[in-house]
Formats: structure tokens, sequence, C-alpha cells
């Protein structure tokens, strides 16, 4: 197996792990209420997903 010869400096290194980051989250809005969640996910706000309620709501 080859070995490398020399070290790699702190530049290269960072240079090579600049990409390697996590990347945000886009959030959509809802269509019903206008709240911000996640795309292809039920609203927590209204419970609807694509125009209908999946999840009922409870109100205190």
């Amino acid at each position: 197996m080859p070995n490398p010869k020399r070290r790699h400096s702190k530049a290269r290194t960072h240079k090579r792990r600049a990409h390697d980051h996590l990347k945000r989250s886009t959030q959509g809005l809802c269509p019903n209420c206008g709240a911000q969640k996640l795309p292809h996910r039920v609203c927590p706000e209204c419970g609807q997903y694509r125009g209908r309620e999946v999840v009922e709501i409870e109100t205190e």
C-alpha cells in the first residue's frame, strides 16, 4: 500500500474540507396557514398536506 511521503499542510487540508459542511434545510410556506414547514411534510400548525387535513390538531 503506498503511503504519503510528506505531510499535507493545514491550508491544503482546509481547502479540501471546505465543502464538507452541512447545508441548511430549505423551508417552504404552508399554502393553507402560511406557517413555515419542511417540504413533503405535514404542516405542524394546521395539520394539512396537499390540501386535505391529515393530522387533527388539538387546540388548547
